[in-house]
């Protein structure tokens, strides 16, 4: 849940021009690897069309959701209305998995911030898009999902965080759900209090990852699966302030990426500083990562929400800082060669509006080529999708 809140919270200011109904096509910098490819808002303003995540079967096959869906059939982009997604900041899907054209799954959360939040599971059959059944929880529970991943059609993982009865009081802990091609089962992890899940991602079906972090400590967190069981694996925290993990991406079982962001002071809330960890078989080390702005400024803030990985030496990260001022939010891109991390220009939809501009990157895929593909918001309410080719 804590993905959901801190990507809401990222595109909450913003300005009150009408969006168009579409996102403008616009030249990337001469610098830019990435173009702005035109895709549709499924409502008008004031209602949003972000898209978190993106999933691909083919390059004529992709699927991107968030507050709408969106569908690539390789020429241009299409408008989907999901069940239960209502594009009013009550509900989205977080995470998706295109295995086929006639099979994709996604998850997400509905009544957000509302009496009786849960999460929803849904299904595309190559024709339409249905709610499907999900695990059993008490009538108490809060089950919440924020990522997915597919290994194949009958070995798939969602995850997220679950807010339960115990005693008196309500408590958090790590959720994650398996689907076998026939249903899908819940497992708690109830060692680890008030830890949230927000990004998952399987090398295999015994090599699961799943990373977030401790709320009431503000520490970074990361779970490893096996083939059996859940382990709670020690992953460094360097802020003094709070420190979490957002997404993440193997290339290998000794070649892990973990990305988010740190606080350096406590008690503070900014500014926030890009954090990048890497899995190398035996434990997790920090990766110096670079900042808008400057890795020591003191009014930039730079969050990373997502990663995604063509080879060793061909990983991305994205997310948004908020280096044109602390309400104009802008792409941040970053990219690892095999040696370093380094700062990528992205275009930004509406160039013309530095003044109001308000763009975030949430989720990415990488094509079997090298083509890159990342979505997220543009202008605080509308889709955004950019494109890299032949990485």
């Amino acid at each position: 849940m804590r993905k959901v809140l801190l990507l809401f919270a990222a595109v909450a200011v913003t300005s009150s021009t009408p969006l168009a109904m579409h996102a403008q096509v616009t030249e990337a910098p001469p610098s830019s690897i990435f173009t702005v490819v035109k895709t549709p808002n499924i409502r008008a303003f004031p209602f949003h069309s972000d898209l978190y995540s993106v999933s691909a079967s083919s390059a004529t096959d992709i699927w991107a959701v968030g507050e709408s869906g969106v569908h690539f059939d390789g020429t241009k982009w299409k408008a989907f209305a999901l069940p239960h997604i209502k594009g009013d900041l009550t509900s989205a899907l977080t995470g998706v998995a295109d295995l086929a054209p006639n099979n994709v799954w996604a998850v997400g959360n509905i009544n957000i911030q509302e009496d009786n939040p849960n999460q929803v599971i849904e299904h595309y059959d190559g024709t339409a898009w249905s709610v499907s059944t999900g695990p059993t929880f008490k009538p108490t529970d809060q089950p919440f999902l924020d990522g997915l991943t597919a290994i194949s059609p009958t070995d798939m993982w969602a995850a997220g965080s679950i807010l339960t009865l115990i005693g008196c009081c309500q408590e958090a802990f790590p959720l994650f759900e398996h689907y076998d091609g026939t249903s899908w089962t819940a497992t708690t992890d109830e060692s680890n209090l008030n830890s949230f899940i927000s990004g998952i991602t399987a090398i295999a079906t015994n090599d699961v990852w799943a990373v977030g972090d401790v709320g009431a400590i503000g520490g970074t967190f990361t779970e490893h699966y096996d083939g059996s069981t859940w382990t709670a694996v020690a992953s460094p925290s360097p802020g003094n302030g709070e420190n979490a993990l957002l997404g993440v991406t193997g290339v290998a079982s000794d070649d892990v990426w973990a990305v988010g962001f740190y606080v350096a002071t406590a008690n503070q809330d900014r500014p926030q500083k890009t954090l990048v960890e890497h899995w190398d078989g035996t434990s997790w080390t920090v990766v110096p990562s670079p900042n808008l702005g400057g890795n020591n400024s003191q009014s930039v803030s730079n969050e990373l929400r997502g990663v995604i990985a063509v080879s060793t030496n061909d990983v991305w990260a994205f997310g948004d800082s908020d280096a044109f001022g602390p309400e104009q939010l802008t792409n941040l891109v970053i990219h690892w060669d095999g040696t370093k991390w380094s700062l990528v220009p992205t275009p930004s939809p509406n160039p013309r509006k530095l003044k109001e501009i308000d763009d975030v990157l949430a989720g990415g895929t990488v094509l079997p080529g090298g083509d890159l593909w990342l979505v997220g918001v543009a202008d605080g309410f509308g889709s955004m999708v950019l494109n890299a080719t032949g990485q």
